[in-house]
């Protein structure tokens, strides 16, 4: 094989995609992060280890049809809606519901895990697809760094959600930062938003009223949970 080819159609593909992944996976381990943080520690490891199995596999399926999903209408804003929902919950989450048992905190977890997965590795897999420009071999190892990364990820995110609790407010304004630029670029609105109101591409106004959104939303039902429950 000539080194100048497989540099330029390998290689350099490669590389890409480690990029890809290291920058969107960090998104999956902080939904991860944030549904097990109120688990006990033996559960949290259960959560990780589901979300992030869950989170491949869906990556895994929608590889096969990343192309025709590129091209879908309205499946972006509906995953934005549905991630701004995601992040609120998990702000708003109250930590305190003793008659919760355990085992449905876990089930209620993964199932946020689950759905935010979904959701966001829709960007991931069609980050890495365009990357690996239809090279089954590097679709494969795309998805294979994918895993430790998520979970890694996550285990790290618990830790230091335990010492910096800031931490879970950012988090909650990643999903939805993450929300709005899903929602700004669906093939249903980003060619009219571009037309009539650039503004939402180029100075992130998008992103930002869903952070927004995120913030306030979940601070405000936070703030409720806790006077129910004093």
């Amino acid at each position: 094989m000539d080194f100048s080819l497989s540099l330029h159609e390998f290689w350099i593909p490669l590389g890409q995609i480690l990029l890809v992944n290291i920058v969107l996976s960090g998104d999956n381990a902080v939904v991860i992060a944030l549904a097990a943080r109120s688990l006990p520690p033996k559960q949290q490891k259960l959560a990780i280890f589901w979300g992030s199995g869950a989170a491949i596999l869906m990556r895994i399926v929608l590889t096969i049809f990343a192309v025709k999903l590129l091209t879908l209408p309205y499946l972006k804003l509906i995953g934005a809606v549905l991630l701004v929902w995601i992040g609120i919950q998990l702000l708003s989450a109250d930590e305190g519901e003793e008659n919760v048992s355990s085992s449905d905190n876990l089930a209620a977890a993964i199932k946020t895990i689950l759905l935010a997965d979904l959701v966001m590795s829709l960007d991931n897999v069609l980050g890495v697809a365009a990357a690996a420009k239809g090279s089954m071999p590097l679709l494969i190892i795309g998805l294979a760094v994918s895993i430790p990364l998520v979970i890694f990820g996550a285990s790290l995110l618990l830790k230091v959600m335990e010492r910096f609790p800031i931490i879970i407010t950012i988090g909650g304004g990643l999903l939805g930062w993450v929300a709005g630029e899903m929602a700004v670029t669906d093939p249903a609105v980003s060619g009219w938003l571009e037309a009539n109101a650039p503004y939402m591409h180029h100075m992130y106004v998008g992103p930002i009223l869903c952070t927004a959104v995120v913030l306030i939303t979940g601070k405000v039902l936070s703030n409720r949970h806790h006077d129910k429950s004093a």
